[in-house]
Protein backbone atom coordinates (compact mmCIF):
# COMPACT_ATOMS: atom_id res chain seq x y z
CA UNK A 1 0.00 0.00 0.00
CA UNK A 2 1.09 3.18 -1.28
CA UNK A 3 2.23 6.08 2.21
CA UNK A 4 2.12 8.61 -0.64
CA UNK A 5 -0.87 11.20 0.87
CA UNK A 6 -4.46 11.03 -1.06
CA UNK A 7 -4.62 14.87 -1.93
CA UNK A 8 -7.17 13.71 -4.64
CA UNK A 9 -10.17 12.91 -2.30
CA UNK A 10 -12.56 15.99 -0.74
CA UNK A 11 -12.02 14.36 2.43
CA UNK A 12 -8.81 13.31 2.06
CA UNK A 13 -7.38 16.07 5.30
CA UNK A 14 -7.52 13.24 7.65
CA UNK A 15 -5.61 11.04 5.87
CA UNK A 16 -1.84 10.43 5.49
CA UNK A 17 -1.38 7.41 2.85
CA UNK A 18 -3.65 6.84 -0.04
CA UNK A 19 -6.06 4.60 -0.34
CA UNK A 20 -5.40 1.26 -1.62
CA UNK A 21 -6.32 0.92 -5.13
CA UNK A 22 -8.17 -2.42 -4.68
CA UNK A 23 -10.43 -1.03 -1.60
CA UNK A 24 -10.72 2.38 -3.67
CA UNK A 25 -12.36 -0.23 -6.31
CA UNK A 26 -14.25 -2.10 -3.77
CA UNK A 27 -15.59 0.71 -1.70
CA UNK A 28 -16.85 2.64 -4.76
CA UNK A 29 -20.20 2.91 -5.87
CA UNK A 30 -20.20 5.82 -8.58
CA UNK A 31 -21.01 2.97 -11.50
CA UNK A 32 -24.18 1.97 -10.33
CA UNK A 33 -25.16 4.99 -8.06
CA UNK A 34 -24.13 7.55 -11.29
CA UNK A 35 -27.70 6.66 -12.37
CA UNK A 36 -29.27 9.51 -9.92
CA UNK A 37 -27.01 12.30 -11.38
CA UNK A 38 -30.31 13.78 -11.82
CA UNK A 39 -31.49 13.73 -8.86
CA UNK A 40 -28.36 14.52 -7.06
CA UNK A 41 -28.18 17.80 -9.51
CA UNK A 42 -31.99 18.44 -8.57
CA UNK A 43 -31.23 18.28 -4.64
CA UNK A 44 -28.12 20.59 -4.62
CA UNK A 45 -30.30 23.31 -7.00
CA UNK A 46 -32.68 23.35 -4.01
CA UNK A 47 -29.82 23.31 -1.60
CA UNK A 48 -28.28 25.92 -2.81
CA UNK A 49 -31.21 28.07 -3.14
CA UNK A 50 -31.87 27.70 0.33
CA UNK A 51 -28.36 28.44 1.25
CA UNK A 52 -29.10 31.59 -0.55
CA UNK A 53 -32.24 32.81 1.27
CA UNK A 54 -30.91 31.79 4.55
CA UNK A 55 -27.87 34.34 3.94
CA UNK A 56 -25.25 32.08 3.73
CA UNK A 57 -24.29 32.02 0.06
CA UNK A 58 -23.99 35.05 -1.87
CA UNK A 59 -26.44 35.83 -4.79
CA UNK A 60 -23.07 35.60 -7.25
CA UNK A 61 -22.24 32.31 -5.70
CA UNK A 62 -25.63 31.25 -5.82
CA UNK A 63 -25.42 32.27 -9.66
CA UNK A 64 -22.07 30.73 -10.38
CA UNK A 65 -23.49 26.93 -8.57
CA UNK A 66 -26.57 26.89 -10.37
CA UNK A 67 -24.36 28.53 -13.52
CA UNK A 68 -21.92 25.36 -13.09
CA UNK A 69 -24.62 22.41 -11.93
CA UNK A 70 -26.37 23.10 -15.50
CA UNK A 71 -22.92 22.34 -17.36
CA UNK A 72 -22.53 19.56 -15.31
CA UNK A 73 -25.72 18.11 -16.14
CA UNK A 74 -25.26 18.72 -19.83
CA UNK A 75 -22.14 17.33 -19.93
CA UNK A 76 -23.79 14.24 -18.46
CA UNK A 77 -26.51 14.25 -20.69
CA UNK A 78 -24.37 14.35 -23.90
CA UNK A 79 -22.05 11.63 -22.55
CA UNK A 80 -18.78 13.83 -22.23
CA UNK A 81 -18.54 13.70 -18.61
CA UNK A 82 -15.51 11.75 -17.18
CA UNK A 83 -16.76 9.71 -14.05
CA UNK A 84 -14.05 8.73 -11.96
CA UNK A 85 -13.81 5.80 -9.73
CA UNK A 86 -11.39 7.76 -7.50
CA UNK A 87 -14.09 10.05 -6.34
CA UNK A 88 -15.91 7.07 -5.08
CA UNK A 89 -19.55 7.85 -5.54
CA UNK A 90 -22.30 10.60 -8.11
CA UNK A 91 -21.91 13.07 -5.36
CA UNK A 92 -18.48 13.40 -5.19
CA UNK A 93 -17.93 12.96 -8.94
CA UNK A 94 -20.11 15.65 -9.81
CA UNK A 95 -19.23 18.29 -6.83
CA UNK A 96 -15.63 17.77 -7.64
CA UNK A 97 -16.20 19.01 -11.46
CA UNK A 98 -18.21 21.52 -9.97
CA UNK A 99 -15.68 23.16 -8.21
CA UNK A 100 -13.14 22.47 -11.41
CA UNK A 101 -15.41 24.58 -13.46
CA UNK A 102 -16.52 27.05 -10.87
CA UNK A 103 -13.75 27.38 -8.21
CA UNK A 104 -14.23 28.02 -4.98
CA UNK A 105 -18.01 28.68 -4.81
CA UNK A 106 -18.23 25.19 -5.75
CA UNK A 107 -16.66 23.93 -2.41
CA UNK A 108 -19.17 26.01 -0.45
CA UNK A 109 -22.21 23.96 -1.80
CA UNK A 110 -21.38 21.36 0.74
CA UNK A 111 -22.31 23.77 3.30
CA UNK A 112 -24.86 22.49 6.02
CA UNK A 113 -24.98 19.08 4.63
CA UNK A 114 -23.33 15.51 4.70
CA UNK A 115 -23.03 12.84 1.61
CA UNK A 116 -25.19 11.20 4.15
CA UNK A 117 -28.54 13.21 3.55
CA UNK A 118 -27.35 14.02 0.07
CA UNK A 119 -27.88 9.90 -0.47
CA UNK A 120 -30.57 9.59 1.40
CA UNK A 121 -32.63 12.57 -0.71
CA UNK A 122 -31.41 10.96 -3.82
CA UNK A 123 -32.82 7.92 -3.19
CA UNK A 124 -35.76 8.70 -2.33
CA UNK A 125 -36.34 11.27 -5.02
CA UNK A 126 -35.04 8.56 -7.46
CA UNK A 127 -37.39 5.71 -5.95
CA UNK A 128 -40.29 8.19 -6.28
CA UNK A 129 -39.62 8.98 -9.75
CA UNK A 130 -39.28 5.21 -10.75
CA UNK A 131 -42.59 4.21 -8.37
CA UNK A 132 -44.65 7.02 -10.60
CA UNK A 133 -42.76 5.26 -13.91
CA UNK A 134 -44.10 1.82 -12.41
CA UNK A 135 -47.54 3.09 -11.19
CA UNK A 136 -48.22 4.40 -15.28
CA UNK A 137 -47.16 0.83 -16.34
CA UNK A 138 -49.09 -1.08 -13.76
CA UNK A 139 -52.39 1.39 -14.84
CA UNK A 140 -51.50 0.30 -18.74
CA UNK A 141 -51.63 -3.39 -18.26
CA UNK A 142 -55.05 -2.96 -15.63
CA UNK A 143 -56.70 -1.46 -18.71
CA UNK A 144 -55.52 -3.90 -21.54
CA UNK A 145 -56.54 -6.72 -19.03
CA UNK A 146 -60.15 -5.28 -18.37
CA UNK A 147 -59.84 -4.48 -21.99
CA UNK A 148 -59.63 -8.02 -22.61
CA UNK A 149 -62.49 -8.97 -20.03
CA UNK A 150 -64.91 -6.57 -21.45
CA UNK A 151 -64.73 -8.37 -24.37
CA UNK A 152 -64.92 -11.87 -23.04
CA UNK A 153 -67.81 -11.72 -20.46
CA UNK A 154 -69.53 -14.81 -22.78
CA UNK A 155 -67.10 -15.98 -23.54
CA UNK A 156 -67.01 -19.74 -21.55
CA UNK A 157 -64.17 -21.10 -19.90
CA UNK A 158 -63.68 -24.43 -16.83
CA UNK A 159 -62.72 -22.44 -13.88
CA UNK A 160 -60.32 -24.84 -12.10
CA UNK A 161 -59.72 -26.31 -8.29
CA UNK A 162 -56.52 -27.80 -7.76
CA UNK A 163 -56.45 -27.88 -11.35
CA UNK A 164 -59.04 -29.51 -11.54
CA UNK A 165 -62.71 -28.73 -13.79
CA UNK A 166 -64.51 -27.33 -11.11
CA UNK A 167 -67.00 -25.23 -12.63
CA UNK A 168 -67.72 -23.13 -15.88
CA UNK A 169 -66.87 -19.23 -15.34
CA UNK A 170 -66.69 -16.22 -17.86
CA UNK A 171 -63.06 -15.85 -19.43
CA UNK A 172 -63.95 -11.91 -18.65
CA UNK A 173 -64.39 -12.76 -14.96
CA UNK A 174 -60.85 -14.77 -14.91
CA UNK A 175 -59.17 -11.85 -16.28
CA UNK A 176 -60.63 -9.21 -13.84
CA UNK A 177 -59.47 -11.88 -11.12
CA UNK A 178 -56.15 -10.52 -12.21
CA UNK A 179 -57.56 -7.25 -12.40
CA UNK A 180 -57.91 -7.50 -8.62
CA UNK A 181 -54.48 -8.45 -7.52
CA UNK A 182 -52.87 -5.61 -9.57
CA UNK A 183 -55.18 -3.15 -7.83
CA UNK A 184 -54.13 -4.53 -4.54
CA UNK A 185 -50.43 -3.75 -6.19
CA UNK A 186 -51.17 -0.37 -7.37
CA UNK A 187 -52.49 0.43 -4.02
CA UNK A 188 -49.41 -0.91 -2.02
CA UNK A 189 -47.21 1.19 -4.82
CA UNK A 190 -48.94 4.69 -3.89
CA UNK A 191 -48.91 3.75 -0.29
CA UNK A 192 -44.92 3.12 -0.23
CA UNK A 193 -45.24 6.49 -2.46
CA UNK A 194 -46.83 8.65 0.42
CA UNK A 195 -44.88 7.10 3.52
CA UNK A 196 -41.25 7.78 1.84
CA UNK A 197 -42.20 11.28 0.60
CA UNK A 198 -40.51 13.17 3.01
CA UNK A 199 -37.25 15.07 2.70
CA UNK A 200 -34.20 14.30 4.77
CA UNK A 201 -32.12 16.85 3.01
CA UNK A 202 -30.79 18.73 5.80
CA UNK A 203 -30.03 16.08 8.56
CA UNK A 204 -26.35 15.83 7.41
CA UNK A 205 -24.04 13.30 8.88
CA UNK A 206 -26.67 12.19 11.92
CA UNK A 207 -27.12 15.61 14.09
CA UNK A 208 -28.03 17.89 12.09
CA UNK A 209 -26.33 21.36 11.21
CA UNK A 210 -25.21 24.52 13.14
CA UNK A 211 -26.53 26.60 10.01
CA UNK A 212 -29.11 28.23 9.69
CA UNK A 213 -30.79 26.16 7.13
CA UNK A 214 -34.69 26.33 6.51
CA UNK A 215 -35.64 22.40 5.93
CA UNK A 216 -39.43 23.44 4.83
CA UNK A 217 -38.02 25.23 1.54
CA UNK A 218 -35.76 22.62 0.27
CA UNK A 219 -38.55 19.88 1.00
CA UNK A 220 -40.82 22.00 -0.97
CA UNK A 221 -38.45 22.60 -4.05
CA UNK A 222 -38.06 18.92 -4.09
CA UNK A 223 -41.59 17.98 -3.84
CA UNK A 224 -41.77 16.42 -0.89
CA UNK A 225 -44.63 16.49 1.29
CA UNK A 226 -42.39 18.06 4.67
CA UNK A 227 -38.91 16.88 6.31
CA UNK A 228 -38.51 14.08 7.95
CA UNK A 229 -38.44 14.33 11.72
CA UNK A 230 -35.55 13.05 13.62
CA UNK A 231 -32.13 13.57 11.99
CA UNK A 232 -30.47 10.22 12.85
CA UNK A 233 -33.55 8.08 11.18
CA UNK A 234 -33.29 10.27 8.64
CA UNK A 235 -29.40 9.02 7.21
CA UNK A 236 -30.19 5.64 7.98
CA UNK A 237 -33.73 4.67 7.39
CA UNK A 238 -34.39 2.50 4.72
CA UNK A 239 -37.35 0.98 5.34
CA UNK A 240 -38.97 2.94 2.03
CA UNK A 241 -36.65 0.66 0.06
CA UNK A 242 -37.31 -2.40 1.98
CA UNK A 243 -40.97 -1.42 1.37
CA UNK A 244 -40.88 -1.04 -2.02
CA UNK A 245 -39.03 -4.75 -2.97
CA UNK A 246 -42.03 -6.05 -0.83
CA UNK A 247 -44.03 -4.32 -3.06
CA UNK A 248 -42.02 -5.33 -5.63
CA UNK A 249 -42.03 -9.34 -4.56
CA UNK A 250 -45.93 -9.38 -4.26
CA UNK A 251 -46.50 -7.69 -8.07
CA UNK A 252 -43.94 -9.82 -9.53
CA UNK A 253 -46.09 -12.99 -7.57
CA UNK A 254 -48.84 -12.26 -9.01
CA UNK A 255 -47.19 -11.76 -12.63
CA UNK A 256 -45.87 -14.98 -12.23
CA UNK A 257 -49.11 -16.72 -11.28
CA UNK A 258 -50.46 -15.15 -14.31
CA UNK A 259 -47.25 -16.35 -16.74
CA UNK A 260 -48.32 -20.01 -15.22
CA UNK A 261 -51.51 -19.65 -16.78
CA UNK A 262 -50.68 -18.06 -19.93
CA UNK A 263 -47.82 -21.24 -20.53
CA UNK A 264 -50.57 -23.49 -19.46
CA UNK A 265 -53.41 -22.34 -21.79
CA UNK A 266 -50.88 -21.77 -24.99
CA UNK A 267 -49.77 -25.87 -24.22
CA UNK A 268 -51.70 -28.11 -27.53
CA UNK A 269 -53.14 -29.63 -23.52
CA UNK A 270 -55.14 -26.75 -22.90
CA UNK A 271 -54.82 -24.75 -26.25
CA UNK A 272 -57.25 -22.07 -24.89
CA UNK A 273 -55.31 -19.00 -25.79
CA UNK A 274 -52.92 -18.08 -28.92
CA UNK A 275 -49.88 -15.85 -28.25
CA UNK A 276 -48.73 -13.54 -30.94
CA UNK A 277 -45.88 -14.65 -32.58
CA UNK A 278 -43.35 -11.65 -31.20
CA UNK A 279 -44.11 -12.56 -27.30
CA UNK A 280 -42.55 -16.55 -28.32
CA UNK A 281 -39.80 -17.97 -30.05
CA UNK A 282 -39.04 -21.19 -31.55
CA UNK A 283 -36.59 -24.56 -30.81
CA UNK A 284 -33.44 -24.89 -32.49
CA UNK A 285 -34.49 -28.62 -33.22
CA UNK A 286 -38.22 -29.05 -33.37
CA UNK A 287 -39.74 -26.72 -35.94
CA UNK A 288 -42.78 -26.87 -34.66
CA UNK A 289 -42.62 -25.17 -31.42
CA UNK A 290 -43.64 -22.02 -30.20
CA UNK A 291 -42.84 -21.38 -26.80
CA UNK A 292 -44.24 -18.59 -24.84
CA UNK A 293 -41.04 -17.00 -23.73
CA UNK A 294 -42.55 -14.00 -22.13
CA UNK A 295 -44.35 -15.58 -19.59
CA UNK A 296 -41.99 -17.81 -19.07
CA UNK A 297 -38.90 -15.71 -18.14
CA UNK A 298 -41.67 -13.32 -16.00
CA UNK A 299 -42.18 -15.89 -14.17
CA UNK A 300 -39.01 -17.03 -13.52
CA UNK A 301 -37.58 -13.36 -12.79
CA UNK A 302 -39.59 -13.55 -9.19
CA UNK A 303 -36.69 -15.55 -7.92
CA UNK A 304 -34.74 -12.18 -8.12
CA UNK A 305 -36.49 -9.60 -7.14
CA UNK A 306 -37.51 -12.03 -3.86
CA UNK A 307 -33.99 -12.33 -3.60
CA UNK A 308 -33.38 -8.54 -3.20
CA UNK A 309 -36.40 -8.11 -0.73
CA UNK A 310 -34.39 -10.56 0.82
CA UNK A 311 -30.85 -9.07 0.47
CA UNK A 312 -32.08 -5.52 1.84
CA UNK A 313 -33.85 -6.99 5.31
CA UNK A 314 -30.54 -8.73 5.89
CA UNK A 315 -28.49 -5.70 5.14
CA UNK A 316 -30.40 -3.71 7.63
CA UNK A 317 -31.58 -6.32 10.41
CA UNK A 318 -28.25 -5.58 12.52
CA UNK A 319 -27.51 -1.81 12.02
CA UNK A 320 -26.62 0.74 14.62
CA UNK A 321 -27.81 3.97 14.48
CA UNK A 322 -26.79 6.34 12.26
CA UNK A 323 -25.65 6.09 9.37
CA UNK A 324 -22.89 2.77 8.06
CA UNK A 325 -21.10 1.88 5.05
CA UNK A 326 -23.48 -0.96 4.61
CA UNK A 327 -25.74 1.05 3.39
CA UNK A 328 -24.31 1.32 0.18
CA UNK A 329 -25.30 -2.32 -0.53
CA UNK A 330 -29.18 -1.08 -0.79
CA UNK A 331 -29.20 0.46 -4.51
CA UNK A 332 -27.98 -2.70 -6.73
CA UNK A 333 -30.67 -4.44 -4.95
CA UNK A 334 -33.00 -1.80 -5.38
CA UNK A 335 -31.74 -0.36 -8.50
CA UNK A 336 -32.71 -4.08 -10.27
CA UNK A 337 -36.02 -4.25 -8.63
CA UNK A 338 -36.81 -1.11 -10.38
CA UNK A 339 -35.54 -2.76 -13.79
CA UNK A 340 -37.26 -5.75 -13.32
CA UNK A 341 -40.49 -4.61 -12.28
CA UNK A 342 -40.88 -2.05 -15.37
CA UNK A 343 -39.39 -4.67 -17.73
CA UNK A 344 -42.05 -7.20 -16.94
CA UNK A 345 -44.75 -4.86 -16.67
CA UNK A 346 -44.14 -3.35 -20.39
CA UNK A 347 -43.73 -6.71 -21.65
CA UNK A 348 -47.13 -8.01 -19.70
CA UNK A 349 -48.83 -4.39 -21.25
CA UNK A 350 -47.85 -4.85 -24.73
CA UNK A 351 -48.90 -8.67 -24.63
CA UNK A 352 -52.24 -9.37 -22.33
CA UNK A 353 -54.35 -7.09 -24.91
CA UNK A 354 -52.94 -9.18 -27.90
CA UNK A 355 -53.91 -12.27 -26.31
CA UNK A 356 -56.54 -14.12 -28.94
CA UNK A 357 -59.27 -16.80 -26.82
CA UNK A 358 -59.50 -19.96 -28.34
CA UNK A 359 -63.60 -19.58 -27.28
CA UNK A 360 -64.78 -23.23 -29.52
CA UNK A 361 -61.55 -25.21 -27.20
CA UNK A 362 -62.33 -23.13 -23.76
CA UNK A 363 -65.85 -24.23 -24.15
CA UNK A 364 -65.40 -27.60 -25.43
CA UNK A 365 -62.87 -27.62 -22.18
CA UNK A 366 -65.68 -26.84 -20.08
CA UNK A 367 -68.40 -29.54 -21.53
CA UNK A 368 -65.70 -32.12 -20.34
CA UNK A 369 -65.15 -32.77 -16.51
CA UNK A 370 -68.85 -32.43 -15.08
CA UNK A 371 -68.23 -28.69 -14.56
CA UNK A 372 -71.89 -28.18 -13.66
CA UNK A 373 -72.15 -31.38 -11.16
CA UNK A 374 -72.76 -28.10 -8.64
CA UNK A 375 -75.55 -26.95 -10.35
CA UNK A 376 -77.43 -30.22 -10.43
CA UNK A 377 -77.31 -30.38 -7.03
CA UNK A 378 -78.90 -26.71 -6.85
CA UNK A 379 -81.46 -28.28 -9.01
CA UNK A 380 -82.36 -31.18 -6.52
CA UNK A 381 -82.08 -28.62 -3.63
CA UNK A 382 -84.51 -26.17 -5.49
CA UNK A 383 -86.30 -29.56 -5.51
CA UNK A 384 -86.67 -30.33 -1.88
CA UNK A 385 -83.48 -32.57 -1.30
CA UNK A 386 -80.93 -31.41 1.64
CA UNK A 387 -77.91 -30.52 0.24
CA UNK A 388 -75.83 -33.71 1.56
CA UNK A 389 -78.58 -36.29 -0.09
CA UNK A 390 -78.45 -33.71 -3.51
CA UNK A 391 -74.40 -33.94 -2.98
CA UNK A 392 -74.67 -37.99 -3.23
CA UNK A 393 -77.54 -38.25 -5.92
CA UNK A 394 -74.98 -36.19 -7.96
CA UNK A 395 -72.14 -38.38 -7.23
CA UNK A 396 -73.54 -41.17 -7.92
CA UNK A 397 -74.36 -39.71 -11.40
CA UNK A 398 -70.97 -38.90 -12.01
CA UNK A 399 -69.54 -41.97 -11.60
CA UNK A 400 -72.10 -43.02 -14.23
CA UNK A 401 -70.35 -40.50 -16.58
CA UNK A 402 -67.25 -41.40 -15.91
CA UNK A 403 -68.08 -45.07 -16.66
CA UNK A 404 -69.78 -44.51 -20.05
CA UNK A 405 -67.89 -41.34 -21.13
CA UNK A 406 -71.07 -38.90 -21.03
CA UNK A 407 -71.12 -35.59 -19.42
CA UNK A 408 -74.56 -34.71 -17.24
CA UNK A 409 -75.90 -32.32 -19.72
CA UNK A 410 -75.24 -35.11 -22.83
CA UNK A 411 -77.53 -38.09 -20.58
CA UNK A 412 -80.94 -38.74 -21.36
CA UNK A 413 -83.74 -37.44 -19.40
CA UNK A 414 -84.55 -41.55 -18.14
CA UNK A 415 -80.85 -41.72 -16.91
CA UNK A 416 -80.99 -38.77 -14.33
CA UNK A 417 -84.36 -39.73 -13.35
CA UNK A 418 -83.08 -43.16 -12.24
CA UNK A 419 -80.93 -41.46 -9.56
CA UNK A 420 -83.87 -39.21 -8.54
CA UNK A 421 -86.96 -39.63 -9.85
CA UNK A 422 -87.58 -35.89 -8.94
CA UNK A 423 -85.46 -34.42 -11.99
CA UNK A 424 -87.90 -32.82 -14.76
CA UNK A 425 -87.27 -31.84 -18.38
CA UNK A 426 -86.17 -28.22 -17.05
CA UNK A 427 -82.89 -30.17 -15.37
CA UNK A 428 -81.16 -29.13 -19.13
CA UNK A 429 -81.72 -25.81 -19.00
CA UNK A 430 -79.07 -25.65 -15.59
CA UNK A 431 -77.10 -28.24 -17.28
CA UNK A 432 -75.88 -26.36 -20.18
CA UNK A 433 -72.88 -23.99 -20.02
CA UNK A 434 -74.63 -20.67 -20.36
CA UNK A 435 -77.31 -21.51 -17.61
CA UNK A 436 -74.43 -22.50 -15.41
CA UNK A 437 -72.68 -19.17 -15.50
CA UNK A 438 -76.06 -16.80 -16.03
CA UNK A 439 -77.23 -18.48 -12.91
CA UNK A 440 -74.67 -16.91 -10.38
CA UNK A 441 -75.79 -13.36 -11.31
CA UNK A 442 -74.80 -11.38 -8.24
CA UNK A 443 -71.98 -9.16 -7.14
CA UNK A 444 -68.62 -10.80 -8.06
CA UNK A 445 -70.13 -13.57 -9.71
CA UNK A 446 -69.62 -14.64 -13.27
CA UNK A 447 -73.02 -14.48 -14.72
CA UNK A 448 -71.89 -11.92 -18.09
CA UNK A 449 -74.09 -9.12 -17.22
CA UNK A 450 -72.14 -9.04 -14.15
CA UNK A 451 -68.31 -9.15 -15.47
CA UNK A 452 -69.58 -6.65 -17.85
CA UNK A 453 -70.88 -4.36 -14.39
CA UNK A 454 -67.52 -5.04 -12.99
CA UNK A 455 -65.49 -4.35 -15.79
CA UNK A 456 -66.91 -0.89 -16.27
CA UNK A 457 -66.62 -0.24 -12.83
CA UNK A 458 -62.82 -1.39 -13.12
CA UNK A 459 -62.16 1.04 -15.80
CA UNK A 460 -64.21 3.81 -14.02
CA UNK A 461 -61.78 3.52 -11.20
CA UNK A 462 -58.77 3.95 -13.33
CA UNK A 463 -60.05 6.65 -14.52
CA UNK A 464 -60.22 9.04 -11.20
CA UNK A 465 -56.41 8.22 -11.27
Amino acid sequence: MSNKQDTSKLWGGRFSEATDSFVQRFTASVTFDQRMAGEDIAGSRAHADMLCAVGVLSAQELAEIQGGLSQVEQEISDGTFQWSIELEDVHMNIEARLTELIGVSGKKLHTGRSRNDQVATDIRLYLRGAIDSIASELTRLQKGTIGLAAENTDTIMPGFTHLQTAQPVSFGHHLLAWNEMLERDHGRLLDCRRRMNQSPLGAAALAGTTYPIDRAQTAAALGFDKPTENSLDSVSDRDFAIEFCSFASLLMTHLSRMSEELVLWTSAQFNFIELPDRFCTGSSIMPQKKNPDVPELVRGKVGRVNGHLICLLTLMKSQPLAYNKDNQEDKEPLFDTIDTVLDCLRAFGDMIPAIRPRKEAMREAARSGFSTATDLADYLVGLGLPFRDAHEVVGKAVAHGVDVGLDLADMELATLQGFCPDIGEDVFDVLTLEGSIAARDHLGGTAPAQVSAAAQRALALLDLR
